[in-house]
């Protein structure tokens, strides 16, 4: 029997360098078949339906090169606390909740940021008390390193002045607030969700992102283990809309190894990297930062995972053939993890994996050109946010903060991403904030790090791609995946379009 195929008719952007540009593309099977002009594919295939898109751009399809998708999912039904100007309308917006809920209920949000609320400190429990007595409260920051809870949340957690901080985390005092591993304090004691509350919010990520136009993504380990299995189970089904590369905790190698896990793997899901956290982040101030650190006197950060652990189990990733993956904000942070990673480079190609460093936000002029071949998996929709804190509270790195055009002039392969849900994974923000460099304030972070639209298309598809080890995608050409991105403009509205 002869597949059906289709001809798409479009503004074909392919970022294939053997043919850039074309009139259509003829798919069948889930496949690229050929590309080139319309009335030669019309010929090649005069049966094949027509889809008639020649105002639109066609490109590859978009991802999102780094997502807590489920945890995203779930935030869809939580308390949304982006752009929060004040601690008023962070306790209206959880009053609002508390009067519609049953006491003793959890009440969960988060994607606030301490600089937008108007503090220069950590707000206390007391302040969620005022509103929220009956209710355990916890609520994110934007950044996912710190968590703000009540009181109720705290005694539910067994948490008191005299407590001590777990090892990776601080309990700020008064009380109030938790520092990375700290949250987990108050986490382990929530209920956990169901076996179906995890499919409903892998289901719901996944078909926002799908919606917003993106084909795949890069799910990162911050979340319980139920929430891969979820998306998995999706995969399945045939109920998944997006391509998945997952990651595992470092603390999950035992069980990749069990399992027989590596890198590969067939369908929309697999499992790729194992995840480590170099230090924090900048707004809940835990980022690791070299001397002078940060400029209100607020220290040098926390660092996380030793580089001694990343460079021992980074190579135990990569014996089973998964990517170190690995979370770094801060200067210092990006300084240990290239010197770890030059320990890991052999081996690494060895085994045709190539190194990937999450964020690589802060960095020295010194270590821009030490990440030639290595990824950098960056959020340029975090620069709105983040440069008016840069310019307060470390001026000193402003030229090196959101270093894109550098790093890909240094020969770094570039994946952008949103962190959903610290930020909302939408392309338009992503390709306005590296174009323009324009902050939420108004004004300009490091202008001459300015990329073309055509530079951000790459870095959200055939970088990611890359990144994954996916030779069939983030380009249009004969073999690759037919998972297309359509526009009205470059960095416009976008749909996605799989076949």
């Amino acid at each position: 029997m002869t597949q059906p195929m289709t001809i798409i008719q479009a503004q074909v952007i392919t970022q294939d360098r053997a043919q850039p540009r074309a009139e259509a593309v003829l798919v069948g099977g889930g496949r690229v078949l050929a590309v080139g002009e319309a009335a030669d594919l019309r010929a090649l295939a005069p049966r094949a339906e027509l889809l008639d898109h020649r105002d639109l751009i066609l490109t590859p399809g978009l991802c999102d090169a780094h997502t807590h998708l489920v945890a995203y999912g779930f935030s869809l039904s939580q308390i949304n606390l982006h752009g929060a100007r004040s601690v008023s309308e962070v306790q209206a917006r959880v009053a609002q909740v508390a009067m519609n809920t049953p006491a003793g209920t959890w009440i969960r949000g988060g994607g606030f940021l301490l600089s937008e609320l108007g503090l220069n400190g950590y707000p206390t429990a007391a302040l969620l008390d005022e509103v929220s007595p009956h209710h355990p409260v916890q609520l994110f920051s934007r950044d996912l390193h710190m968590t703000w809870v009540n009181s109720a949340a705290l005694r539910a957690a067994g948490i008191t002045p005299e407590t001590p901080d777990p090892e990776g985390g601080q309990i700020v005092h008064p009380l109030g607030c938790l520092l990375e591993h700290a949250s987990g304090l108050v986490s382990a004691v929530m209920p956990a969700p169901s076996e179906a509350e995890y499919l409903k919010a892998a289901k719901a990520g996944a078909d926002d992102l799908a919606s917003r136009g993106y084909v795949s993504t890069h799910t990162m380990a911050y979340e319980s283990p139920d929430a891969p299995r979820a998306i998995q189970t999706l995969a399945a089904r045939g109920e998944l809309p997006l391509r998945i590369w997952a990651c595992l905790p470092h603390t999950r190698l035992n069980a990749a190894r069990e399992l027989g896990i590596g890198s590969g793997g067939s369908g929309l899901f697999q499992w790729g990297g194992v995840k480590f956290f170099a230090d924090g982040a900048l707004g809940s101030r835990t980022a690791w930062l070299h001397t002078p650190g940060f400029a209100d006197g607020s220290g040098t950060g926390i660092a996380l995972d030793p580089p001694e652990l990343i460079r021992e189990r980074g190579l135990e990733a990569i014996a089973l053939g998964l990517t170190p993956v690995t979370h770094a904000i801060g200067d210092r942070a990006n300084t240990e993890v290239l010197n770890v990673y030059d320990d890991l480079r052999a081996a690494a190609e060895a085994k045709g994996i190539r190194l990937r460093i999450e964020h690589s936000q802060h960095l020295r002029p010194e270590d821009i050109a030490r990440h030639k071949g290595f990824v950098c998996s960056v959020q340029p929709i975090h620069l709105q946010a983040d440069a008016p804190m840069i310019r307060e509270l470390m001026p000193h790195l402003a030229d090196g903060s959101y270093a894109f055009k550098s790093l890909m002039d240094a020969g770094a392969i570039l994946a952008f991403g949103s962190d959903a849900p610290v930020a909302a994974p939408d392309p338009r923000a992503s390709f306005a904030a590296a174009i323009t460099r324009v902050d939420d304030s108004g004004g300009r972070l490091a202008p001459s790090e300015a990329m073309t639209a055509e530079d951000v298309l790459w870095a959200h598809t055939r970088g990611p791609a890359i990144a994954a080890g996916w030779d069939d995608e983030g380009h249009i050409r004969p073999g690759a995946r037919a998972a297309f991105t359509l526009w009205d403009k470059l960095g416009g509205n976008a749909r996605a379009l799989v076949l």
